[in-house]
C-alpha cells in the first residue's frame, strides 16, 4: 500500500506542476503590457532598420550589428504614416493593407478575418506597421551590388498597376544612372502568400555583380502581452534553418549572440512568429541562401536571408524568386503551404513542442466536431464523450479491479498486521495475494495516466490554434479560449475592480470543483488515511489551480466529470461491492 500511496503522490504533484506552471508564473512573475499596434506611444524610438546597401560586400547579409539604414524619425500613430500616400493597395479575402512606394516596402497589412477582441466593433488585427509608427513591423525586398547604385530604403518606385489583388499583379520599376534596372513583379494568392520576382536588367557597358535579399523588420517585441505566456508556446524568430526547426532562439538570445546576430548557412524560411500569427520570408524552393536572425540595433530585430552574388553581363538580366507569408497561422493553410508550394515544415511555425504526433490529431478532430454542430463549447463536449467512451473498456477493467480490491481488504488488513515488522516480507504476501486473486493494483491510476496526454495537447491545442480563438460557448462565454470573465470575488464585475489571478475564481472553476468532488463522494472511501485528505482537499485546490486557464479546459474537465459520475453510477449496479463499508 505504501507503494501505491506514493504512486499516487507522485502522479498528483506531477499534474500540479504540468498544469499549475503557467499559474504560477502569470501571478508571480506578470508580463508587462506591450503597446498597441495601433496607438502612438509617447517617447518611442526611430524607426527600425532596413537593409543596407552593402555596396563593395562580399555578402548581402547586414553587417552584425550595424545601426538601422533609415534616419531617425519621431513616432507617428498609423493612420498619420499611411496616409501620406505613395502606396499601392493589398486587397484580398484575407488581408487589406499596401506596399509604400518608398523603399518597396510592404509595411501595411491587417488580417480582415480576425478582430483585436470580442468586441463586434473591434478593428481588425494589424500585423505589419510601416517604420516610424510605435510598433513597425515590414518585409522589403533589394540588392546588394559592387560599384553600382542599388535601391535603398529612401529610394522611390514606379508603379504598374493600381491594387495587388489575387488576379492583379503590381510591378515596380526603378533605375539608377548607369543603365541597371531594377524590378520587383508582386502577386498574391486568396490567402497570405505573396510572392515577388526580382529583376536586375544590366544595359549598361560593364559585368555588374549583384546579389538579392529579402528581410522582416520589427522594431519591439510582440504587442500583446498574452503573446509572452511563452512557458509552453515559442514567439520570438523562427523558421527552417540549417536543416531544422528553430524554437530554441529568442529576442534575448539575438541580443547576446556575438556582434547581435546569429548566422546560418542555410534557409527553407525564416521570420518572426506570434501566439496566432506569422510573418516569414521564404527563398525559392531549394534555392541556395544564407541567412540571419540579428538586432541591428536596441530594441529592433530583423530576419534576413541573401543570395550568393552573381555576375549579370551587359544586355541580360537575372531574375530571382522571393515569397512572404504574413498572417495568420491556421492549420490548413500552413499545411497546404507546405504541401502544395514547397515550402519545408511551414507547419511547425505552430510550436506543437514534442506531443505534434498527438495534438494534432486531437485538434483535427474537435475542428471537425465543431464544424459539424457550429459551437465551439458543443464540440469540446463531444470530445470528452468520444475519449469516455474509448476509454470505457479501461474504465470497466478499474472498476472491477477496485471491486476485487474491496473485497479482499480483509486479507490485506490481516497480511499487514502479520508483517508489520516485516515489510519487505509484506510486500512479497501482498503481491503474492494480487496474483492469486488476479487483481491489478495499478488499475485504479491508468485512467488518471492517460488524461495527463489527453488534457495537454487540448491544453495545447486551445492555446496556440487560431481556430479557437474567440470562440463563444453560451451566455457569458464569449472566448473559451480565455478564462472564465465571471469573478466570484468581485460579485461577477458589479464591484469595480479585478482579483489578482490566484483569486480570480470563476463560476466554471467552482462548478468544477463541485463535480470533482461529488466524484470523489461516489467512490468508496479509502483506507489509508494519507489517501483520504488527499481526495478530501484535491477538487478545492484544482478549483484555485485550474481558475486562471481557458475556459474550454474546464468545460471539458467538468463535461468529464459529469460523465465520470454516471458511469460510477451504471459500475455501482454492475459491481455492488464498490459501495460496501470499509472493512475494520
Amino acid at each position: 500500500m505504501d507503494d501505491k500511496r506514493n504512486m499516487i503522490a507522485a502522479i498528483l504533484l506531477s499534474v500540479a506542476i504540468l498544469i499549475g506552471w503557467n499559474f504560477v508564473s502569470e501571478t508571480f512573475f506578470p508580463t508587462p503590457d506591450k503597446p498597441d499596434v495601433t496607438k502612438t506611444v509617447a517617447g518611442a524610438n526611430g524607426a527600425p532598420a532596413a537593409a543596407p546597401a552593402a555596396q563593395g560586400q562580399p555578402s548581402a547579409l547586414p553587417t552584425a550589428g550595424a545601426p538601422a539604414a533609415a534616419p531617425t524619425q519621431a513616432i507617428r500613430p498609423v493612420e498619420t504614416v499611411l496616409a501620406a500616400g505613395n502606396r499601392v493597395p493589398i486587397e484580398t479575402p484575407a488581408i487589406n493593407g499596401s506596399i509604400n512606394l518608398v523603399g518597396a516596402r510592404i509595411d501595411d497589412i491587417t488580417l480582415t478575418k480576425y478582430r483585436q477582441t470580442i468586441q463586434k466593433d473591434s478593428p481588425a488585427v494589424r500585423l505589419f506597421a510601416p517604420g516610424g509608427t510605435p510598433a513597425a513591423y515590414f518585409a522589403s525586398l533589394g540588392w546588394a551590388a559592387q560599384g553600382i547604385q542599388v535601391p535603398n530604403a529612401n529610394t522611390v518606385w514606379t508603379a504598374t498597376g493600381s491594387k495587388l489583388t489575387p488576379t492583379t499583379p503590381v510591378t515596380l520599376r526603378w533605375a539608377n544612372t548607369t543603365g541597371q534596372t531594377f524590378r520587383i513583379e508582386y502577386s498574391i494568392d486568396a490567402n497570405y502568400l505573396i510572392t515577388a520576382k526580382q529583376t536586375i536588367a544590366n544595359t549598361g557597358t560593364a559585368v555588374v555583380s549583384a546579389s538579392s535579399f529579402a528581410l522582416i523588420d520589427r522594431l519591439g517585441k510582440p504587442t500583446d502581452p498574452h503573446e509572452q505566456d511563452s512557458i509552453t508556446i515559442h514567439v520570438g524568430p523562427t523558421g527552417y534553418l540549417d536543416g531544422k526547426s528553430v524554437f530554441d532562439t529568442d529576442y534575448d538570445d539575438v541580443e547576446e549572440a556575438p556582434n547581435r546576430a546569429v548566422r546560418y548557412n542555410s534557409a527553407g524560411w525564416l521570420g518572426f512568429t506570434d501566439k496566432y500569427w506569422l510573418a516569414a520570408i521564404v527563398p525559392a524552393k531549394g534555392e541556395r541562401v544564407t541567412a540571419a536572425i540579428s538586432s541591428p540595433a536596441a530594441n529592433n530585430y530583423q530576419t534576413l536571408f541573401a543570395r550568393d552574388f552573381a555576375s549579370v553581363a551587359p544586355g541580360t538580366q537575372v531574375t530571382t524568386t522571393s515569397r512572404i507569408f504574413a498572417g495568420a497561422k491556421e492549420v490548413y493553410t500552413l499545411q497546404a503551404y507546405e504541401n502544395d508550394q514547397g515550402i519545408t515544415r511551414l507547419s511547425n511555425a505552430i510550436d506543437w513542442g514534442w506531443f505534434e504526433f498527438f495534438e494534432v490529431p486531437i485538434f483535427k478532430l474537435l475542428d471537425w466536431l465543431f464544424k459539424q454542430v457550429g459551437n465551439f463549447g458543443v464540440a469540446i463536449m463531444a470530445l470528452t464523450l468520444i475519449i469516455r467512451l474509448l476509454m470505457f473498456p479501461i474504465a470497466n477493467r478499474q472498476f472491477s479491479s477496485m471491486a476485487q480490491m474491496r473485497l479482499v481488504q480483509p486479507k490485506m488488513k490481516a497480511l499487514q498486521e502479520r508483517h508489520k515488522d516485516d515489510k519487505p516480507k509484506m510486500q512479497q504476501e501482498l503481491m503474492k495475494l494480487y496474483k492469486d486473486e488476479k487483481i491489478n493494483p495499478l488499475a485504479g491510476c491508468l485512467p488518471i495516466l492517460i488524461q495527463i496526454p489527453i488534457f495537454y495537447a487540448l491544453y495545447k491545442v486551445l492555446m496556440l490554434t487560431i481556430e479557437m480563438r474567440h470562440q463563444p460557448f453560451i451566455l457569458w462565454i464569449k472566448d473559451l479560449s480565455a478564462p472564465d470573465p465571471l469573478h466570484i470575488l468581485n460579485l461577477f464585475g458589479l464591484l469595480p475592480f479585478t482579483p489578482p489571478s490566484f483569486l480570480a475564481i470563476g463560476v466554471l472553476a467552482v462548478i468544477l470543483g463541485i463535480t470533482m468532488w461529488l466524484q470523489f463522494r461516489l467512490n468508496p472511501q479509502a483506507t489509508d488515511p494519507v489517501q483520504q485528505q488527499v481526495f478530501k482537499i484535491m477538487p478545492w485546490l484544482f478549483m484555485f489551480i485550474m481558475a486562471p486557464f481557458a475556459a474550454g479546459l474546464l468545460l471539458y474537465w467538468i463535461t468529464n466529470n459529469i460523465l465520470s459520475i454516471g458511469q460510477q453510477q451504471w459500475m455501482y449496479r454492475k459491481f455492488p461491492a464498490l459501495k460496501a463499508a470499509p472493512a475494520k
